[in-house]
């Protein structure tokens, strides 16, 4: 399987409010830069939407290397919370609705297709293709103001 290293990032002006996502895909040589945006949504649903996008983009099964300064979408993946939440219905254990429930149910499905590696990063720190996904997450949450 090919290897794609993917970085994302979401933001949102308000929560909720304007926001937009960035996502970075590299393969080898090759990068694609992928953004997009909506004029009403949250912080955390921009975040899974750049991570969703960004992994439907890839045309085969690959092994990804997902870069996110999300906790909410990492330690959510990571822990196991998402499946965790499905399995209960969309409950949480705190018995409290889970979020985002639809952008879940995809990003686990794209998660069982692709091999993902993930990885925390700081935001606004020093990653530039970090910061990078961050200033096209900005400036597509701008297009709604």
């Amino acid at each position: 399987m090919k290897t794609v290293t993917i970085y994302t990032d979401g933001a949102c002006s308000g929560n909720p409010g304007p926001g937009g996502w960035g996502a970075i895909l590299q393969y080898g040589p090759h990068k694609k830069e992928l953004s997009g945006g909506e004029g009403h949504t949250t912080n955390n649903r921009m975040e899974l939407t750049g991570v969703i996008t960004a992994l439907q983009a890839l045309k085969e099964p690959c092994v990804v290397e997902l870069y996110s300064d999300s906790k909410y979408v990492i330690d959510a993946l990571q822990k196991g919370w998402a499946r965790g939440w499905k399995a209960r219905g969309w409950i949480k254990s705190d018995k409290k609705p889970a979020l985002n429930p639809d952008l879940w149910e995809t990003l686990l499905a794209l998660c069982d297709y692709h091999t993902v590696h993930l990885h925390w990063v700081k935001g606004h720190a020093d990653n530039p293709y970090n910061n990078r996904c961050d200033e096209l997450a900005v400036a597509e949450s701008k297009k709604f103001r």
